[in-house]
């Protein structure tokens, strides 16, 4: 059976190196996409060019009819889903806790919160034995934020992925007599765009050399983490936190 994974978010930084290497694995590849159509169509001209098979598919992960067609249209282009990477989400300008407003906190949760929850669920639905699946793995892309709390800059995206954590470990529980396995990935401060959004590009720059290891991350080392626990090498685990952050 071919293995078909879905990357959310798939355009851009972790997504797309994740989806690149899924690609290289032999993977079937949907990369998922909100708005940047040229970059999520360069992911999968890269996939084809090196012999694989990619689609792109624009879809707002948080409303749940696109995530019902982004669905849909996976298994109609490339087949039954066997895995899916919960990676898109967003953070905005650093702030302290009491500058936050209900509308940035309903941005954040709806992406960071919501469009995970919805593409589990949709996930789910395909791969469970108890929905007549085959099984598969979900990949849930979280942040070394969870953990330590982002203070002065970012205390609610910290929060939306520890709601992520939890998400994690509760449905891997709910389905790990399933033939689904639920596990997740802790990234620290990875070379990526994400830290434009909060107003410093820079960002690994400045903080990754405090860091044990000296350094920031780059998306494709933790791609190589997502791939692991997607594959057969990580069969007996489920409810798992990797931590891909310096030593941090």
């Amino acid at each position: 059976m071919a293995e078909i994974v879905l990357v959310t978010g798939g355009s851009r930084g972790i997504g797309a190196a994740t989806a690149r290497l899924a690609g290289q694995r032999g993977y079937r590849v949907c990369v998922n996409y909100r708005s940047d159509e040229a970059a999520a169509l360069a992911v999968v001209a890269d996939i084809r060019g090196a012999g694989g098979t990619a689609i792109a598919v624009r879809a707002d992960v948080s409303r749940s009819a696109e995530v019902e067609r982004l669905f849909r249209t996976v298994d109609e282009q490339l087949g039954t889903l066997t895995a899916l990477v919960n990676n898109a989400g967003t953070l905005e300008r650093q702030a302290r806790l009491e500058e936050l407003d209900e509308d940035r906190l309903a941005r954040i949760w709806a992406a960071n919160i919501t469009g995970p929850f919805l593409c589990a669920g949709a996930a789910v639905r395909r791969m469970s034995t108890r929905h007549g699946g085959q099984g598969g793995a979900i990949v849930n892309v979280s942040s070394a934020a969870a953990r330590l709390g982002s203070p002065n800059e970012y205390v609610d995206y910290a929060a939306s992925k520890g709601a992520v954590d939890s998400m994690t470990l509760g449905l891997a529980l709910e389905v790990a007599a399933e033939g689904i396995r639920v596990n997740a990935v802790r990234p620290g401060l990875i070379h990526t765009d994400i830290h434009a959004l909060g107003g410093e590009p820079g960002r690994v720059d400045r903080v990754g050399p405090q860091l044990p290891m000296g350094r920031g991350g780059r998306p494709e080392e933790v791609a190589e983490g997502i791939l692991f626990l997607l594959s057969p090498a990580a069969s007996y685990a489920t409810g798992t936190f990797l931590d891909l952050a310096g030593g941090r």
